[in-house]
């Protein structure tokens, strides 16, 4: 097994790991930071239950390597609510009542919050497409569609 040494920045927090070069950042954030917010869905980049920040960006861990990390800046589901206050894409998921099961909300909520902080308007048709890497088996996506378009007001 080859490692690497990698310091990135999670939830305000600099962590410094040896990790396998073939784990997934997925398989670091959850087994050895312990946030599990962040969930395995499909493995492979398809139903973003696995979505992150990364340096502002929407990625998929599941298909992201831990090494690739290395000095960059993640931010997940756990560090959303601030003191104890949801965050906009958090209250507008709850508001709308976009949330069944929650097993893919962490993966929308970082996708909505990436939107927020983009600064841009967004129609009803874009928010669409934006939401579109992730899945969800329990909704008809239109009360997570109005929670995006909630949060972005």
């Amino acid at each position: 097994m080859q490692t690497k040494k990698i310091t990135f920045t999670v939830n305000g927090r600099e962590v410094t790991l040896e990790v396998d070069i073939r784990e997934s950042l997925l398989e670091t954030l959850r087994n050895r930071l312990q946030l599990i917010g962040t969930k395995k869905g499909c493995g492979v980049g398809e139903c973003g239950a696995c979505t992150v920040l990364i340096d502002g960006e929407t990625i998929d861990t599941c298909i992201y390597l831990a090494v690739w990390a290395d000095g960059k800046e993640i931010r997940t589901i756990e560090g959303e609510a601030v003191d104890g206050k949801l965050s906009k894409a958090q209250q507008a998921m709850l508001d709308e009542g976009a949330v069944q099961c929650g097993f893919c909300t962490p993966g929308f909520v970082m996708s909505i919050t990436s939107m927020v902080e983009s600064g841009k308007q967004y129609t009803r048709e874009e928010i669409k497409k934006e939401i579109s890497g992730n899945m969800c088996r329990c909704t008809g996506y239109q009360n997570i569609v109005n929670a995006a378009e909630r949060a972005l007001k």
